[in-house]
């Protein structure tokens, strides 16, 4: 969804050739290292192409992972890792510290699946893989467990921003709608919170983005919890949460020039050009306006002083992580390909003289424009 959501940049990745020499001992293990050097490239590939759709990257990833799978685990599906497991390190970019228009119900759908099996991703990352490293990820890195779970919860966010765009445009109950709201704004300031010690200058743009969104649902909430007032002819409750949700519409938009003035990593969302967000402003005011002159003229209630506290439990719509399993090791892996593998004849790592890191070059992103005038709209 164009410039409605913040993304850090793309991880760049120094190559890998995936050439052992004298350690390959076979032709059907070289077929495997050529293999799996020309399945890598062509995923990397993908990321930058426009035309990529989910199951090109899907079926990109499965090629590549199942040939990457012999140099993880064992061929005999025991918990032993493979021989393999640590004959190769990979080099990447650090996000932060290195260098929404119309869809259709079709598209909406695959924004929806997509960010929750991104969430399953990044939690089966943490829980199985990360644990495994030899050295332990430094603080504020990307593997580091503040990190993923920030990236864990703002997939299930996002996800829940379709949910309710859907929800909106299929006129659901306002109960259902505030409660789907007052969650997701939860989460994004739980994802707030969990970056919230992290270095100030490596996090500050990507903050603000989790706390505009955070008063953004947030300012739905109560906009939608005042319609439900209003229903239950509790007209002076209604005026109070509309005026506390108007008063978190004034801070998200605050928070949209902020953000967009923050240098930080990251492609910088524009959701305050977005009709998705404009619309809101005009629906607090029209509802705030509407239980005026309906408690001037029928209820006669006083407004309270303070906003109605928000206790809503969504009961449809909660987003949870699609739990991820890599791809089935390749057939091509057999015992005797790996027993091809002579490890003994591994050039010996000159650990002594100190390697200059080499720098790599930041990830060329596609200039996607948004459509103009285009909101959160799901027909």
């Amino acid at each position: 969804m164009t410039h409605w959501f913040h993304r850090n940049p793309l991880k760049a990745t120094a190559p890998v050739s995936f050439n052992y020499y004298a350690v390959v001992t076979t032709p059907a293990a070289s077929k495997i290292c050529n293999d799996l050097r020309s399945s890598r490239t062509r995923l990397l590939e993908l990321f930058t192409d426009l035309t990529c759709n989910p199951e090109m990257m899907k079926n990109a990833t499965d090629s590549y992972f199942s040939l990457l799978q012999g140099f993880i685990n064992s061929l005999d599906n025991s918990t032993q890792e493979s021989k393999l497991r640590y004959i190769q390190n990979f080099k990447w970019t650090d996000t932060l510290q290195g260098h929404v228009p119309s869809i259709t119900e079709d598209e909406a759908k695959e924004v929806h699946r997509s960010l929750k099996i991104a969430a399953g991703i990044f939690k089966h990352l943490k829980e199985n893989h990360i644990p495994k490293l030899i050295t332990p990820a430094e603080k504020g890195r990307d593997l580091e467990v503040r990190l993923i779970d920030s990236y864990i919860i703002q997939c299930q966010a996002e996800a829940q921003e379709v949910t309710i765009a859907r929800a909106i445009e299929l006129k659901h109950n306002p109960g259902l709608i505030a409660a789907l709201a007052y969650e997701t704004a939860n989460f994004y300031q739980r994802a707030d919170h969990t970056l919230s010690s992290l270095e100030p200058a490596y996090t500050i743009k990507w903050r603000k983005y989790l706390h505009l969104k955070m008063c953004f649902y947030t300012a739905y909430a109560y906009c939608y919890h005042g319609q439900t007032l209003l229903a239950s002819d509790k007209c002076g409750e209604a005026i109070r949460s509309l005026q506390e949700s108007e008063k978190f519409y004034s801070k998200a938009e605050a928070l949209c020039k902020e953000y967009g003035e923050t240098k930080g990593p990251g492609t910088t969302a524009k959701p305050s050009g977005h009709l998705f967000f404009r619309k809101l402003g005009s629906l607090v005011k029209n509802t705030l306006e509407k239980c005026q002159r309906e408690n001037g003229f029928i209820y006669f209630q006083k407004v309270p002083t303070e906003a109605p506290q928000l206790e809503l439990k969504a009961n449809y719509g909660l987003v949870e992580p699609v739990p991820f399993e890599f791809p089935p090791v390749n057939a091509h892996w057999t015992p005797e390909i790996l027993a091809a593998f002579d490890l003994t004849k591994r050039p010996k790592d000159d650990s002594a003289k100190p390697k200059p890191e080499e720098e790599m070059k930041p990830v060329k992103e596609p200039d996607i424009k948004p459509q103009k005038d285009s909101g959160c709209h799901i027909s």
